[in-house]
């Protein structure tokens, strides 16, 4: 997961939908099954797809009232403890 794609992704809901990343998300966990695929592009679409899940998570925070910069933070930093562990 890459911090300032998830910060631009929420931008994104913010300034559109939530369902776009919604019905993106669908569409690329559909190619995901397309056997022809190299590793390398499943592992491009499960970077994207991680991403969007992301910016939705931290979507979700913003609309409890977390502020923006405090709900990437905290995101980020649960992300993180969980690959310490």
């Amino acid at each position: 997961m890459k911090l300032p794609v998830i910060k631009h992704l929420t931008q994104f809901i913010e300034e559109n939908d939530e369902d776009f990343l919604i019905e993106t998300i669908e569409t690329l966990e559909s190619l995901t099954e397309v056997s022809s695929l190299k590793d390398e592009e499943l592992d491009v679409i499960g970077e994207l797809l991680s991403n969007m899940y992301g910016a939705i998570e931290v979507n979700k925070m913003i609309k409890e009232g977390t502020p923006k910069k405090e709900a990437l933070n905290t995101f980020m930093s649960r992300v993180l403890g969980s690959i310490d562990k």
